[in-house]
């Protein structure tokens, strides 16, 4: 199955867990009424679910290039040093993204073995969310960089 191309693998999950977070905060809500028994791992769960869809919409951001930037700081340049000072801030970006993946790897294996406090998982679960979504991130700046290489190229 071909997806359209608007929509990535990690934007069409980050937006999945979004609508199964709202279930579980709707569920939080209700049980604070006398409707339903409220489970107490509904804010345990939200709260990862919030951490999961974060990481993975990072990634989506990425892919379309729609972070926050000083746009009109970067217009006084020319094409060619714009294009070269984006290309510097990505590569500084991927070094950082890499250093964060290996320091999400250490946590999730530093707290394999801690519970949650009321899911039936271990903690590295949640903390596995940085490590998993750090190379979605790096893959799309990496295909932002080809893009950019490619544009130079075709230019010349």
């Amino acid at each position: 199955m071909k997806l359209n191309s608007r929509y990535s693998f990690e934007g069409i999950i980050a937006s999945l867990i979004f609508i199964v977070l709202l279930l579980v905060v709707l569920l939080q809500i209700l049980g604070r009424t006398n409707i339903v028994a409220g489970p107490v791992w509904t804010e345990e769960l939200a709260r990862w679910l919030w951490v999961w869809m974060a990481f993975l919409a990072i990634a989506e951001v990425e892919r379309n290039d729609a972070q926050l930037n000083m746009g009109f700081i970067t217009e006084l340049f020319a094409k060619r040093v714009r294009i070269a000072l984006f290309t510097l801030i990505d590569l500084v970006y991927l070094a950082v993204l890499c250093n964060l993946s290996w320091i999400g790897y250490k946590t999730v294996l530093r707290t394999l073995r801690n519970e949650s406090v009321t899911l039936p998982t271990s903690d590295a679960a949640l903390y596995a969310s940085a490590f998993v979504a750090s190379f979605f991130i790096i893959f799309r700046v990496l295909q932002r960089l080809n893009k950019r290489k490619n544009e130079l190229l075709a230019e010349a």
